[in-house]
């Protein structure tokens, strides 16, 4: 009897701990990742270069490479400069936008990536997917997933707590997407890839319910380790659905509709999937998440983030053109302005101030 199984696209090292940075020299010299030491090291102006005096020791044969910011601009001219180097690995040391840059840069090339995240704001930095500012507005390309990850707590914790909060708000919104996926499956037949929604749930309910705080040890490590989960679903899927519901579309619709204004991905993320869980009648479930928000310091009104009742509504009555093809909540009642304003009344008063 043949034993049937399938390759899970992962890293080979994942390292999440406080003091790892200090080891990312032996983690590069991994011959899975580099047999030479010839690196390609792409950081920003800010948290990655200030971190590049403490790793270049580490790594004398690297070549460091600044980026200017997230554009997809950006990422073809890191491409171009690092083409021709005969580089084993590229690692992107910094910020989302860095690693999204590199991420892009190195699948532009053909070279594995290692992901050095600076701060943990979103699910990108383990994911197959690089998020890059173009002409257009913003647009999501695939990549392969990072050959390796290392995460130091330390220097997690030294990065502003509005972003350990943003990556709070999208890890926890998992929740909400794969109620969507569900619902998805039951309406239209989708087909759910069960791995895939177990990993992505599991992570945002490890995050849920972690009775820590931002400055705690043992939650940057759950968080970090579901936001590094939330990735790898994404890639068993073969596309963001794990990840992705009701709640990244309000997330899109806020980006679109008010590009000067918007706040982070997690914020609008959190508010989008505690608000999506209301609609689709899971009351407690939605008050819970609000105050799990809450008690981080994360928005569940949109008043939190500078915008007005109306101009929520309006969000959510366009959310849904963000992402044709999507079925979630959203699609499925259809709501129209006056609908979306006496759900949130109930909304409001459900979740309390």
């Amino acid at each position: 009897m043949p034993v049937l199984t399938r390759l899970i696209p992962s890293p080979v090292v994942v390292d999440i701990r406080a003091g790892a940075l200090d080891d990312l020299g032996c983690v590069l010299a991994d011959e899975r990742i580099s047999h030479s030491g010839k690196l390609a090291v792409a950081v920003s102006g800010g948290s990655g270069a200030r971190l590049r005096e403490r790793v270049a020791p580490s790594l004398p044969g690297a070549d460091w490479f600044e980026v200017g910011g997230g554009t997809l601009d950006d990422a073809i001219k890191l491409a171009g400069a690092m083409k021709g180097g005969h580089y084993d690995a590229v690692v992107g040391l910094g910020g989302g936008k860095i690693i999204d840059c590199a991420k892009f840069a190195a699948a532009r090339i053909g070279l594995p990536l290692v992901a050095v995240p600076t701060n943990l704001a979103h699910d990108g930095l383990c994911s197959p997917v690089a998020t890059l500012d173009n002409d257009a507005g913003r647009g999501s390309y695939g990549v392969p997933n990072p050959i390796a990850v290392v995460i130091d707590l330390d220097v997690i914790r030294d990065a502003p707590v509005r972003f350990v909060r943003a990556g709070i708000g999208d890890a926890v919104s998992n929740i909400s997407a794969i109620a969507d996926w569900e619902l998805a499956n039951r309406v239209k037949g989708e087909r759910i890839d069960g791995l895939a929604a177990a990993m992505a749930r599991q992570a945002g309910e490890a995050v849920l319910r972690h009775p820590g705080g931002v400055g705690d040890n043992d939650f940057l490590q759950v968080l970090a380790e579901g936001l590094v989960l939330t990735g790898i679903a994404m890639s068993v899927s073969g596309d963001s659905r794990p990840a992705s519901g009701a709640c990244h579309e309000i997330n899109h619709a806020f980006d679109l509709l008010f590009p000067t204004r918007a706040a982070s991905h997690g914020e609008q993320c959190g508010l989008g999937a505690a608000f999506a869980m209301y609609l689709r009648g899971a009351h407690e479930e939605s008050a819970q998440m609000a105050e799990v928000l809450r008690r981080h310091g994360l928005p569940v009104l949109p008043e939190e983030i500078g915008f007005t009742p109306e101009e929520f509504f309006q969000a959510v009555e366009y959310a849904p053109q963000t992402r044709p093809g999507r079925y979630t909540i959203l699609e499925h009642l259809d709501l129209k302005t006056d609908q979306i304003k006496d759900l949130y009344a109930d909304y409001v008063k459900a979740i309390g101030s």
